[in-house]
């Protein structure tokens, strides 16, 4: 699955590092390739790119083993293919090269096979490091931001995943647009959040990913937020996340569900009020109209996806 976004700063490391983990502390053998040559998800687990002797660029440009560069994480189940930032010269040295397209997906081809899942972290761009993750990919995860600027290269990535299925990877669909950073306190967020659900129906996903200080800090601390507060929004969120994957992708859940908890006689739950909330905040009243190119893109009522 390729975690895609041309826009950076949307949450495709956060997302891919995050639900990774919440997938792998559910009892899935997970994988993380780091196709990003900053190397954020591959931080973001506890490696340092900087120590690496092989990383994502020996596997595409001079044919190194998967099992040689694959590493563990502090997470039982969850492995990462690391990334270096020598990954930004493969695009250049790749240029020459016959079907340089498909190099990560030739890499990657019957040596995946002892994992349920396989998470591509893509960089912000829809250069040959996208290409190569879009080809090796079945399908494609579309984080979006909650603000209006997300929305407008939808319409490009869409026609990027398009050319792909036609000429490189025909099994290539769009499984889910997941919504991120949704800030409650503006009514922007709303809107965007509405919009991309009328245009992609069922595709986008459930829940939504709230902004989190948690979220930010934990890649500093080398691990996923579910780990460093699992009692964070951001980690409800992700572990929510986690739980509708593997609904919309039949996975069987290896985690036994706990018995719901009765209260003690005595116990009176306690009445609750609910108050409606008033305009105002940030971005009342500010009207978001959609960009023109999505509907060129992805015309709403055939989705290529179900071809």
């Amino acid at each position: 699955m390729s975690f895609t976004n041309q826009k950076g700063g949307v949450g495709k490391t956060t997302t891919s590092v995050n639900l990774a983990a919440a997938l792998a502390l559910r009892g899935h053998r997970v994988l993380v390739v780091d196709v990003d040559p900053q190397s954020n998800a591959t931080t973001g687990l506890g490696i340092d790119h900087r120590a690496l002797e092989a990383s994502t660029y020996d596997l595409m440009v001079n044919g190194a083993v998967l099992r040689d560069i694959v590493r563990p994480t502090g997470i039982k189940g969850l492995d990462c293919l690391p990334s270096s930032p020598d990954l930004a010269g493969a695009e250049i040295e790749l240029v020459e090269v016959a079907l340089r397209e498909r190099r990560l997906a030739e890499a990657l081809d019957g040596s995946v096979s002892g994992y349920d899942l396989v998470f591509l972290d893509c960089p912000p761009s829809l250069g040959l490091l996208t290409v190569n993750a879009l080809a090796a990919a079945q399908d494609l995860i579309v984080p979006v931001q909650c603000e209006y600027y997300a929305l407008e290269g939808l319409g490009q990535l869409m026609g990027t995943a398009e050319r792909v299925q036609a000429g490189l990877n025909e099994d290539l669909r769009i499984a889910g647009f997941v919504l991120t950073m949704y800030d409650a306190r503006t009514r922007l967020a709303s809107q965007v959040a509405d919009e991309v659900r009328s245009h992609f129906g069922e595709t986008v996903f459930e829940t939504i990913v709230p902004r989190s200080v948690r979220l930010s800090e934990a890649p500093s601390f080398g691990e996923p937020v579910l780990t460093l507060d699992p009692s964070s929004r951001g980690a409800l969120s992700y572990r929510l996340l986690a739980g509708e994957f593997e609904s919309r992708f039949e996975l069987a859940t290896h985690v036994p569900v706990p018995p719901p908890s009765k209260p003690s006689p005595s116990f009176e739950k306690p009445a609750v009020r609910t108050i409606a909330p008033g305009p105002g905040g940030r971005g009342h009243g500010v009207t978001a109209p959609p960009p023109g190119d999505l509907e060129a893109a992805w015309p709403q009522g055939q989705p290529w996806r179900d071809r």
